[in-house]
């Protein structure tokens, strides 16, 4: 597959040889490094960045979401509040809100004595984590160490 226009990308078909293992993979060229969303409104896609940042980079946001993507189970409030040091009950408790509130967070309460709270990953919060996991892999890949 071959577009030959300014920003066009060229699938190439490459063969590699791992001890006699021949496999053939498909890579991507580009053939102008520009970035292309051709199609994109470009004002939109800058609003919609700008309400990820204002999510997503808020103190305590990234405290929270990282460990609830490495279990299936849910976590209690009282986990957080233990874990996350420097961290107020009140910047925790927003934080938890604001999450739940956007749809990334379910939040269970019971009627218990002490009260017990838990918090679970939704399907739309773990597609952000593992786009903010891969981000991190790709941070780790590409930083200059």
């Amino acid at each position: 597959m071959e577009k030959q226009k300014d920003n066009s990308i060229i699938l190439k078909k490459e063969t590699d040889n791992l001890e006699d293992n021949t496999f053939s993979k498909l890579s991507l060229i580009y053939k102008n490094e520009a970035c292309n969303f051709q199609g994109y409104d470009v004002e939109n896609l800058m609003k919609e960045t700008a309400q990820l940042r204002k999510l997503i980079t808020k103190r305590g946001t990234l405290e929270i979401l990282i460990p609830l993507c490495c279990t299936n189970d849910p976590v209690r409030y009282i986990k957080f509040r233990n874990s996350m040091k420097g961290f107020s009950s009140k910047t925790l408790a927003i934080r938890l809100k604001e999450l739940e509130k956007n749809g990334i967070l379910s939040r269970q309460s019971y009627n218990e004595i002490p009260p017990r709270v838990e918090y679970k990953l939704t399907n739309k919060g773990q597609e952000l984590t593992e786009s903010i996991i891969s981000l991190l892999q790709w941070m780790k890949k590409w930083s200059l160490n």
